[in-house]
């Protein structure tokens, strides 16, 4: 099911600070920048996301971790059903223009499923 980790989501009071670090000391492009909302793309196409206080994530993303792990599926339709069958709890309803679905793990913690077939952005 699971083809590699290809997105990481960030929560972080000093969004500037943050941002600045992944870019200038990590080297990911940044591919959008919007109020408290920062992107960077690596040149592999993964992605890393940070979201400040007045950033677009939903309440429960961040909650009870601040750092969320999105995981690379070939088909999102067929990995939440393999989800549900198994118990997992999904959180909010499948995001279908970039294709993720966020759910609960055995630990507490939100991660996220997605379907890589996005282009890279540009600001």
């Amino acid at each position: 099911m699971v083809q590699g980790v290809s997105w990481i989501g960030v929560r972080a009071e000093e969004v500037t600070a943050l941002s600045g670090f992944f870019e200038d000391v990590l080297g990911l492009r940044l591919a959008l920048k919007k109020n408290d909302f920062h992107v960077f793309d690596a040149p592999n196409g993964d992605r890393v996301e940070v979201f400040g206080p007045r950033g677009p994530q939903p309440g429960y993303q961040f909650q009870t971790n601040s750092v969320m792990v999105g995981f690379s599926v070939s088909d999102l339709d067929t990995s939440r059903a393999r989800l549900v069958a198994a118990g997992v709890e999904l959180l909010g309803d499948p995001e279908r223009r970039s294709s993720w679905q966020h759910f609960r793990g055995p630990d507490g913690l939100v991660y996220e499923l997605n379907e890589r077939k996005r282009p890279p952005m540009a600001i």
